[in-house]
């Protein structure tokens, strides 16, 4: 009886390490993925380097992934990227999600109406991800690409959710060393705890060239989920900000916010 006991402990041990190596596996794939979606294609020794994973583990991991479609390699074989797969995934994923299908209509409004910019983006801990965007009819080079993340505190995006949020939220979600995005970033944290302060009060936020030089941002948070972890934003290049232009932006992001409040359904639980 002693025996078969034992025999059960071993196999439940075996078991808890077999799970460990298991979720230890796929960390590490989701680690690779990471890795290459923010600093681009990269060899199995940078790759290796860059995450710290030994290139006898990261060789028959990187195999595994191109097999099965999520990385992709260039002609000599030697040099690993995001696989069609990911893509496959984004797609579903973006067709899937009920704030962007909400928010579609209203991003097309905008467009049509201001003719600028129009970006949507989400929260997610303390950045921002952009997650859809409509083009200018004028000429417009951002940093803005579909599923490109900045610091939510130099964004109108992050800056009107922060201020969505109770201040002892806001205050873990800026933090103390604020590292600048351009010249005209706002560091001193203080100064920007203010500036999110003053967009609470207003119920919209701005910046200007604090993510990109020569353009300002307008943006409103969202009213679809108990949390504000959604908002849109107006993108306008400073040389087009003439009399009148930023007050009829401001309304227009104000004006949907308004509308978008007063509807019954617009809440998609969260």
């Amino acid at each position: 009886m002693m025996k078969q006991e034992a025999s059960v402990d071993t196999d439940k041990t075996v078991s808890g390490s077999s799970a460990t190596s298991q979720v230890k596996s796929a960390a590490r794939v989701l680690d690779v993925l990471d890795d290459i979606a923010a600093h681009g294609p990269g060899t199995q020794l940078q790759l290796a380097t860059r995450l710290g994973i030994p290139k006898s583990s990261l060789h028959a991991l990187l195999r595994t992934m191109c097999a099965r479609g999520w990385l992709d390699t260039d002609q000599t074989g030697s040099i690993y990227r995001l696989g069609v797969h990911t893509l496959t995934v984004s797609s579903a994923y973006i067709d899937g999600d009920p704030v962007l299908s909400r928010a579609s209509a209203v991003m097309d409004e905008i467009a049509g109406a201001t003719e600028e910019t129009v970006h949507l983006g989400r929260l997610e801990g303390a950045e921002i991800i952009y997650t859809a965007k409509r083009e200018s009819k004028h000429p417009l080079r951002m940093y803005s690409a579909v599923g490109r993340r900045l610091p939510a505190y130099s964004t109108a995006l992050g800056r009107a959710m922060l201020a969505e949020m109770p201040e002892d939220v806001r205050d873990t979600l800026v933090p103390h060393q604020i590292k600048a995005i351009t010249a005209q970033t706002i560091t001193n944290r203080d100064a920007l705890l203010a500036i999110i302060d003053k967009a609470a009060q207003l119920g919209y936020s701005e910046e200007s060239e604090e993510s990109c030089l020569g353009v300002r941002c307008f943006g409103v948070a969202l009213p679809f989920s108990r949390r504000s972890v959604d908002a849109l934003s107006i993108a306008v290049p400073i040389s087009r900000l003439k009399q009148g232009r930023e007050d009829f932006i401001i309304e227009t992001l104000l004006s949907v916010k308004a509308r978008l409040s007063a509807m019954r359904d617009n809440r998609l639980a969260r």
